[in-house]
């Protein structure tokens, strides 16, 4: 069958509406949220082993820029990831599930999750 419909494969031309770029924001969250359970389990089991151990984790958190950057990273993976968790969690239960309704709540995501995350940097450093 030879079909005359255009076909672009160049996805840098292509305009994503907004909630689809929070939905893909939201798979690389959960992707960057797996990974950083490295960094997690390694400062859990370090401050768990000994309290020098306690002490060199809780030094590379208040004086090492690099541990810093990380977990701010996390925290601002894990919040993003959880509000876009709810505004899922919402479209499950048939709440918001007209055009209107998800670039109002991809709206409401991004400004929160902004929030979140200038909150965790406030925290963190």
């Amino acid at each position: 069958m030879n079909s005359k419909r255009p076909v672009n494969l160049d996805l840098s031309t292509i305009q994503f509406p907004l909630p689809a770029l929070t939905s893909i924001a939201h798979r690389i969250t959960g992707v960057i949220l797996f990974i950083g359970l490295i960094f997690g389990f390694w400062a859990l089991d370090a401050s768990l082993s000994s309290p020098e151990g306690f002490a060199a984790v809780s030094d590379a958190l208040a004086h090492n820029f690099l541990a810093k950057l990380i977990a701010w990273g996390l925290l601002s993976a894990l919040a993003f990831h959880f509000v876009a968790g709810i505004k899922h969690l919402l479209m499950d239960i048939d709440i918001g599930v007209t055009l209107e309704g998800g670039v109002k709540k991809a709206q409401i995501t991004v400004v929160v999750s902004v929030v979140l995350i200038i909150l965790a940097g406030v925290w963190v450093w």
